[in-house]
């Protein structure tokens, strides 16, 4: 028996095996030495390489072969030592300019179509030579789709990958490429350029170079990126590039972009590198394993599964036995280290186990069982069950980072599904789960400054997951959010994105709150605003259904920068009295800039009033303090006007508060404000009532004074009538 260089593994199939390192040098067998073997002729030094790979792993494992694709003279690779279990299926020679945008790529070997859907992992090899000699890195990892045509270069519009991957395996001869099994990976598909931001979604990335976590954005550039990241957020671990093939949607005179490991200089992920003609070699080979097991139903990693009334949820893995020799599945459910064991000797099987609404996560791992066969065909982590709320509006709901930040808020049991981007294509490929960000904008897994806050308080408070779906538009009027009732699914509306994606995730039916922003840029126009908002929200209540509870933010200007406008913002007030809706006030807040919010002060006290509101409603808080100070009648008395308000929640009356009031129909101001423990607030004016008509509270931009209630809400802003 031969010696191999290289190191004991586990293969495809999670069976131990001693695995060469990719390019090392393989001893003869025993009497052999590449001399004629006793009877036999010589033997070619390639496939005598073969023949001592293929011995080493007979005499190490049995390796089965059912349910495979039918045999196929190998393509050549020089991973095949690394592919053992898989199978190749397309195999392209990059040129040195490719110009691939909306093409069919010239593939020497393409079986996709016979693939089909029939595979659990996907593989890839990228092969160069060039000055640095032979080049080489194999890598493998949970499939990120159940299409084989999507797994190859991607050059049509819509094809979007953007997204963590698990299980990742890693073997190279380049000596920066970290080699393992058992890695997180992160991948960057598309046909798009892209920008150096960053979604945060991995840790150690930046947002002025383009790396292993950039932004697809309108126009074509190309890019196919296999990365090394940590598995958490944060991580200690360095985000690295595995593989990199650049620039094949640009056009034909552009050179490719190509690189293994990150690129020592320049761009860390190859881009721009334009250095195709350094290498006579430029292979890319894609791999499956053929699948044992076809799943219908399955979580995703990271995925939220709304909670019920019993605290918990169950969740159904189910789906076929597609071989033969498979006799059995068994499903294993870990979590804080307790596994539950479940097993199906149906061809056609389905499991139901049930989850805590609780801050746990679970590992679900289906296992194929057979004759020589125990295979884990799918694996599911970090699945969690709880609550989901929507965010929608324009600029105030979207709560980007104005000044100061609220990444601190950030927590692996606030997760988020797709992304809020306007790009409809990008949009619809978005499918995936993930971690709720707080920073930034239209990136997969954005929610806002405010939202993450909410959301966090809700996870420290209760002890539950939170799922956030942020939905908002910067600078948009009402119409812009209302749904096409001939298409309620159209990708290029607002409406249509937010309800496919909500769709998807499996949680349009059990959003427990949507909380709404929006109203600067109606002008003021309240006949317009009421108008659109009821047929909004008949829409929201028809697609999410009757148990969702509904929350408007009262906006602070409309426009932005004028206080003194009054009708849109006394319309939103009489919405809680007309249409079932909770009102929130924005005065109260400091960190104003006249449109926007600074975090301190302003998104996250905002996130705090939220919390507030949602844990009296939804999960039996206290109510003191947290309603909106609401007026319910103005009357005129000698030269006091005497606001009765809906709560006697004792209120704070800063000085130079009388300022932000208005007297309509005399001649009248007020000079001075007070608090009444009967729940009034007492104005004197200037001289008689005779003649008020109507009393306005306009708030003001910016910083106090403030009449607010113990929690910092503020005041409603209104136009009552006197009387």
């Amino acid at each position: 028996m031969s010696q191999a260089i290289g190191r004991r593994v586990w293969t495809a199939d999670r069976r131990s095996v001693v695995r060469p390192e990719l390019g090392a040098r393989l001893s003869p067998t025993k009497g052999s030495d590449n001399r004629p073997a006793p009877g036999g002729p010589p033997m070619p030094r390639r496939l005598f390489a073969v023949s001592v790979i293929a011995t080493l792993l007979a005499s190490t494992v049995t390796v089965q072969a059912h349910a495979v694709l039918p045999a196929l003279r190998d393509p050549g690779t020089g991973c095949a030592a690394a592919a053992v279990g898989y199978t190749p299926i397309l195999q392209l020679t990059l040129p040195e300019r490719a110009g691939w945008l909306d093409r069919e790529l010239p593939y020497t070997l393409d079986r996709r179509t016979e693939v089909g859907s029939n595979f659990d992992r996907v593989g890839y090899c990228l092969e160069l030579n060039g000055p640095d000699g032979p080049q080489r890195v194999w890598t493998a990892m949970e499939p990120f789709s159940a299409d084989a045509r999507t797994i190859g270069l991607p050059t049509k519009a819509g094809q979007v990958t953007r997204q963590r991957v698990d299980d990742l395996e890693v073997a190279s001869n380049v000596p920066n490429v970290t080699t393992g099994l058992g890695q997180t990976g992160y991948l960057e598909m598309w046909p798009n350029t892209y920008a150096e931001q960053t979604s945060t979604q991995v840790a150690n990335t930046s947002p002025i170079t383009f790396d292993v976590d950039d932004s697809p954005t309108t126009g074509a550039y190309g890019s196919f990126q296999i990365s090394q990241v940590g598995g958490t957020r944060p991580s200690g671990a360095a985000a690295k590039t595995v593989l990199a093939i650049n620039s094949f949607t640009q056009p034909a005179d552009v050179p490719l972009s190509i690189g293994i490991g990150t690129a020592a200089s320049g761009q860390p992920d190859w881009t721009f590198a334009n250095n195709s003609a350094r290498y006579t070699q430029r292979k890319l080979t894609a791999f499956v394993r053929t699948s044992l097991v076809s799943l219908s139903e399955a979580p995703q990693d990271r995925q939220l599964i709304p909670r019920d009334a019993a605290n918990g949820a169950n969740v159904a893995v189910a789906g076929r036995i597609t071989d033969p020799a498979v006799s059995q599945v068994q499903l294993r459910v870990t979590s804080l280290g307790h596994t539950d064991t479940y097993t199906s000797q149906s061809r056609d099987f389905r499991f139901t186990p049930r989850i805590n609404a609780a801050l746990q996560e679970y590992t679900f791992e289906l296992r194929a069982i057979g004759s020589g066969i125990d295979r884990v065909v799918a694996r599911r982590t970090g699945v969690v069950s709880g609550d989901v709320y929507v965010i929608q509006g324009q600029s105030n709901a979207e709560a980007a980072k104005f000044n100061g930040a609220a990444n601190g808020e950030e927590s692996p049991w606030l997760r988020s599904y797709g992304t809020p981007t306007s790009d409809g294509q990008i949009s619809g490929a978005d499918r995936v789960w993930h971690y709720a960000t707080g920073d930034v904008t239209v990136q997969s897994g954005s929610v806002g400054q405010w939202a993450i806050r909410m959301g966090r308080r809700i996870v420290d408070t209760y002890k539950v997951p939170v799922a956030i779906v942020q939905g908002a538009h910067g600078g948009q009027p009402i119409s812009f959010f209302q749904r096409n009732d001939a298409t309620p699914d159209d990708l290029t509306t607002n409406y249509g994105r937010l309800r496919t994606r909500l769709k998807a995730a499996g949680v349009i039916g059990s959003i427990r709150g949507v909380l709404w922003y929006q109203g600067e840029s109606d002008n003021d126009n309240a006949a317009v605003h009421v108008t659109g908002f009821r047929a909004l929200l008949a829409d929201w209540r028809a697609d999410f259904g009757t148990a969702t509870r509904y929350y408007v933010n009262q906006v602070r200007t409309s426009p932005c920068n004028n206080t003194t406008s009054i009708n849109l913002r006394e319309a939103q007030r009489a919405l809680g009295d007309t249409d079932g809706v909770v009102l929130l006030s924005t005065n109260g807040l400091s960190g104003h800039d006249g449109c926007h919010y600074a975090y301190l002060g302003g998104y996250r006290d905002l996130g705090d009033h939220n919390f507030a509101v949602i844990a009296r409603d939804l999960y039996g808080g206290s109510s003191a303090g947290v309603s909106a100070p609401n007026p319910a009648s103005v009357t005129a008395s000698g030269t006091q006007l005497v606001v009765k308000l809906r709560t006697t929640d004792p209120l704070t009356v800063a000085a130079g508060s009388a300022a932000d009031f208005r007297v309509e129909g005399a001649a009248v101001t007020v000079s001075s404000v007070a608090y009444r423990t009967d729940g009034s607030l007492v104005l004197t004016l200037s001289g008689p009532a005779t003649g008020v008509t109507a009393l306005v509270y306009q708030s003001h931009i910016g910083s106090g004074p403030w009449i607010a209630n113990a929690s910092g809400t503020g005041l409603l802003a209104f136009r009552l009538r006197v009387s």
